[in-house]
């Protein structure tokens, strides 16, 4: 039983790391609902791109992740263009990837994450054909929860998806030139997460879902708070020195893409990656590009009511 458990840490440790690693080791019911943007504002920040929704009782409603609106300033090099942080996790409901997929069709660019080799793009038959070990994993997080599989789930092969992310041997290099490696990220990540179980009283809530009647909503519940949290520890993981490879190298690599898709003439486009890239974005695009958040729009990932 306390293997169980402990399985649910792990696999909400491994959906952080879906986009880093199941490309590169294998070769690699509602709708969305416009929020106001005071919400962030009193929200903390691990809860400003990903959050738990609550009726007026306090009784969880949904998982949910935050596309923030960023608009050129006038006067700017960026005036008229606009630049939507689009969140995601890396497994929900089929109704989620729906909506996403419909919403990322309407812009000129839409950057991916996925470490990968440069202008990788993501075929269904590849991967049912390639898994590594996190992926199978997620597959079996995904099962238990009655969820999908992003890379399942999003038309990769759309025109206007371009890859934003490090290549496996980018990312690589970045880690060695710090001192780091993939086995110590991964393992400080594991003992944040472990933390952080104990603290919130994860193993109680996962060891009650497990004989609940409505198993996979119960498990949801218990597990969406643990996400959350584990959103907010790997978007803080930098060293001594104020970097990390997971989060700011690969999101200072997207920003070279976003700059040469801007030099082409693109207004309108769509940054789209896990809700823990997000926050470091939002200072890049406010510090390097003068643009400013105007608008938050919250889509439900996870259905959290069930049958009740």
């Amino acid at each position: 039983m306390r293997f169980v458990i402990r399985l649910s840490a792990l696999a909400v440790l491994f959906s952080a790391l879906a986009a880093v690693t199941t490309w590169a080791q294998t070769t690699t019911e509602q709708p969305a609902k416009p929020d106001t943007n005071q919400s962030d504002k009193d929200a903390s920040e691990s809860e400003k791109y990903i959050r738990i929704e609550r009726d007026k009782d306090g009784r969880k409603l949904a998982l949910q992740t935050a596309i923030v609106r960023f608009e050129g300033q006038a006067e700017t090099e960026h005036a008229g263009v606009v630049v939507d942080l689009v969140g995601v996790v890396h497994i929900g409901e089929k109704d989620y990837y729906r909506e996403l997929n419909d919403l990322l069709g309407t812009y000129d660019s839409v950057l991916y994450e996925l470490v990968a080799p440069d202008g990788t793009r993501i075929r269904p038959e590849d991967l049912k054909q390639r898994r590594s070990i996190v992926a199978s994993m997620q597959t079996g997080m995904k099962d238990m929860l009655k969820l999908e599989y992003q890379l399942e789930q999003i038309d990769y092969m759309a025109e206007n998806f371009r890859h934003a992310d490090m290549s496996p041997e980018e990312f690589t290099e970045d880690l060695e030139r710090r001192g780091d490696s993939v086995v110590k990220m991964m393992a400080r990540m594991m003992g944040a997460g472990l933390a952080t179980q104990a603290k919130t009283g994860g193993d109680l809530g996962v060891l009650m879902a497990l004989f609940s009647q409505d198993r996979s909503t119960a498990m949801k519940n218990a597990m969406a708070k643990q996400l959350i949290d584990m959103e907010a520890v790997t978007a803080g993981m930098d060293d001594a020195n104020g970097e990390n490879t997971l989060i700011k190298g690969r999101n200072a690599k997207a920003f070279e893409v976003l700059k040469e898709e801007l030099a082409k003439g693109n207004k309108k486009l769509a940054v789209f990656y896990g809700a823990g890239h997000l926050s470091d974005m939002a200072e890049r695009l406010e510090n390097d590009f003068q643009m400013r958040p105007t608008s938050t729009t919250w889509f439900n990932a996870w259905d959290l009511k069930g049958d009740q």
